[in-house]
Parts: structure tokens; sequence; C-alpha cells
């Protein structure tokens, strides 16, 4: 992902006492997209994408069967989603992100493998967990790099909020995973002590711990421009309890 690309937090409705109602999970950057992407939306929607009607979406019948579903929310311009969905083809992927030219991209790639096995939604991850989603039916999901919201008045705006994930726990099947990933080691504690406190989540490694980065989270372009700056990349495992 880039830094446009990051998709995290909202606007200053989260300080409305409705905030589950109101935060946006994202702040869109949407920039240009390319004829290319553009055309994607054009020829490939149809195929990939799922219009969001803030009604629980029958999964099954999307991807024409019944298997263990990864939900990945900003998943920027696609590349470890796109990896993923080709690398566990036993599995369904549904990503969500409302950045249009990443959108575009991703679905020119699939298209250009015929992947059957990954829909995308164009949309606010809350809105979208809030009512397509229908609960327990995710296997695990995945929040990588979202925006960690670098200034102290903004760290209310960062997506991973006690609020929030009980609201993805909802969703999730029986011992489902959340994975966590981010480069910005403030925004790595924050995470750390929201799951730890969460009541629906334990820690996969046991209390407090990170995890070494697991086999099927590619190192990115942006990842690896990070660590040849010197950053750290911090990941975290929970499993719903």
């Amino acid at each position: 992902m880039t830094d446009e690309q990051h998709h995290d937090g909202g606007n200053d409705d989260a300080e409305h006492p409705h905030f589950m109602r109101r935060i946006r999970s994202f702040v869109l950057r949407e920039g240009r997209m390319t004829p290319a992407q553009q055309r994607a939306f054009d020829d490939h929607w149809a195929r990939f994408g799922i219009d969001y009607t803030a009604a629980p979406q029958d999964l099954a019948s999307r991807f024409g069967r019944t298997a263990p579903l990864v939900l990945e929310i900003g998943f920027g311009n696609g590349e470890a989603l796109a990896w993923a969905s080709e690398n566990d083809l036993g599995r369904d992927f549904i990503g969500v992100e409302v950045h249009g030219p990443g959108v575009g991209r991703l679905m020119n790639a699939l298209a250009a493998r015929d992947a059957s096995n990954v829909r995308l939604y164009k949309h606010d991850a809350v809105e979208v967990l809030e009512n397509e989603i229908p609960p327990g039916t995710l296997a695990e999901a995945r929040i990588w790099f979202p925006d960690p919201w670098h200034k102290k008045r903004h760290n209310k705006r960062r997506i991973i909020q006690p609020e929030f994930v009980a609201l993805l726990a909802s969703r999730m099947a029986p011992n489902g995973l959340l994975h966590l990933a981010t480069d910005w080691q403030p925004y790595a504690e924050h995470m750390l002590e929201v799951m730890e406190a969460a009541p629906d989540w334990r820690n996969d490694l046991g209390p407090g711990q990170y995890a070494e980065k697991p086999a099927w989270r590619i190192e990115t372009h942006f990842e690896r421009r990070g660590l040849k700056l010197g950053h750290g990349v911090w990941d975290l495992l929970y499993r719903k309890a």
C-alpha cells in the first residue's frame, strides 16, 4: 500500500455518541483512475464486484460454493489479496476498499488469471460489516497497514477501537482468526492494548504477544520500502474467544 491507500479511521463524527453508526473506516483520497482501471469497472465489476445494498448477503451464492471466508479490509492496490487468493484456492476472499484505482487494478489482475474465489466491495468497511456480512460467517479477517493517524488528536480515527473489534467479532465463526499488521510502533502498541482488553478475542500467541510474520502475509512493495528505511513491522494474531 501507499500512504494514499491507507484506509483508516473516519472523521470528527467519531466523537458522536452513536460512534459506530457514523464513523468511516477511511478518509477518501480517490486519486485519478487510469483508463485501464476505469475499464476494469466497466468490464469486470459485474463479475467481481458486490454492490452495497445494506442487506445481508448470501455469500455462498456469490461464490457458487460453501467455503471458509476471508475478509481483507483496506486492500490498497490488491497485491496481497491477489496473491492470497491464488495460493489458497480452498477459501473464498472478500476485499473491501474505497480507493477506486486500487479496486480497478485488482480486478484487472483477477480477470487476467480468471480468478473465481474473490469478490470486492468499494464501500465503507464498517457499513459492510454492520449490514452485509451475516453474523458468524468469517473464518478470518485481515487488516494490514491501516492508516495509523500519527497525530495524537487524530488517534480516535484509527479503525482498531473497542467498538469496531466487537463488531468484527460478531461476524466471525468460532475460533475465527483476526490478523492485524502495522509498520507504526505506536499503533502496534495501541492495537495490542485494544485487543488484549477485548473480551471477544484471545491472543493466539499468549497474552501480550506479537507474532512473527506469517507465511500467508507476503511482503509488499510498500512494506519492503519501509523496511529499507529502517521501519519495523508488527503482526498480531487473535482468535474469536
